[in-house]
């Protein structure tokens, strides 16, 4: 379980998307429209995969929606690739790693070129360009992607390992999506830095509770222990995790209003969603949660939008 956990706070069930190609278009007719076909493809992958987050990609002014979906979809795929889809394929681990190696390496083309001849692919390099990361934060992403194939599920992860993988699989993911909403602003350092630091424990904020959520399926179908040790959690580790998630969310939320204006609503309904998950996950006894997934009633996610919206919407005034 990796990035489709942290970036997309999905719940239950496909989402329809509305794309819109983001700005600046390659230059060239037949370039623009298999751009815009790449991006047709990278919104129909949230379509398949996310809820919550095809919404919240809704939220976003049209100058960045496509382009966090864009993210959204080589996340997903690279997850795919180690979680599970390939293994079920027939492959074994070594054909798996031979998948993500040749997948790394397109990306890496095409952030070089600005071509790709996997749409999803290309879509992302035409977002990376545009909001200028690169290597730097796709490195680490796919280092995480790898680690998955080579999990030591005897040993679990240790805390180390822990908030390593998590700067790749989560962190980064946020940084990503913060460099499209920066991309048109000139801020001063210390307001980067201040940015950087709220995006980054978001995203881990996201995975700490996806790591929760999902303890059933990490430990059933893949035999992995990404919480500390490889020993059954108790509800002492599941207390100390959900205080360290609020914590990151406290950072979070404390700089959302740095952000632009038009990207607010999307990152604070997002933020509020997951606390609200934060606290149903610290009043289920841990047992449950290695038979179930907690969920957000769909009554309550919509208030806490609708607060989301409506606090940005006064801050417009």
């Amino acid at each position: 379980m990796t990035s489709q956990h942290l970036a997309s706070p999905h719940l239950d069930g496909p989402a329809p998307t509305s794309p819109s190609a983001p700005e600046p278009t390659p230059t060239g007719s037949a370039l623009r429209t298999y751009t815009r076909t790449a991006q047709r493809a990278s919104a129909e992958v949230i379509s398949s995969y996310s809820t919550s987050f095809g919404a919240a990609t809704r939220l976003l002014g049209a100058r960045h929606r496509q382009h966090v979906r864009n993210v959204y979809a080589l996340v997903r795929v690279a997850d795919e690739i180690v979680d599970g889809v390939c293994q079920q394929a027939g492959l074994d681990t070594a054909a798996q790693e031979d998948v993500l190696d040749r997948f790394i390496a397109e990306t890496h083309r095409s952030l070089d070129t600005g071509y790709s001849s996997n749409l999803v692919v290309h879509a992302f390099a035409h977002t990376a360009r545009a909001a200028g990361f690169g290597r730097d934060l796709v490195d680490p992403f796919f280092a995480s992607m790898r680690s998955d194939l080579h999990h030591d599920d005897a040993a679990g992860l240790d805390e180390q390992a822990h908030d390593s993988y998590v700067h790749g699989s989560a962190e980064v993911v946020g940084l990503m999506c913060l460099a499209v909403f920066v991309r048109e602003e000139h801020l001063d350092p210390a307001t980067r830095s201040r940015l950087e630091h709220g995006a980054a424990r978001l995203g881990a904020a996201f995975q700490d509770v996806n790591f929760l959520r999902d303890l059933a399926d990490d430990t059933d179908r893949l035999g992995r222990s990404y919480l500390g040790s490889a020993h059954r959690l108790t509800d002492a580790d599941r207390d100390r995790i959900v205080s360290r998630i609020r914590d990151q969310l406290a950072d979070a939320e404390a700089v959302i209003g740095l952000l632009p204006l038009d990207c607010r609503a999307a990152v604070r309904s997002a933020a509020g969603l997951f606390a609200a998950l934060a606290d149903r996950l610290s009043r289920t006894p841990v047992e449950d949660l290695y038979r179930r997934r907690v969920r957000v009633p769909d009554l309550r996610k919509a208030t806490i939008i609708a607060e989301a919206v409506g606090r940005t919407w006064r801050e417009h005034r």
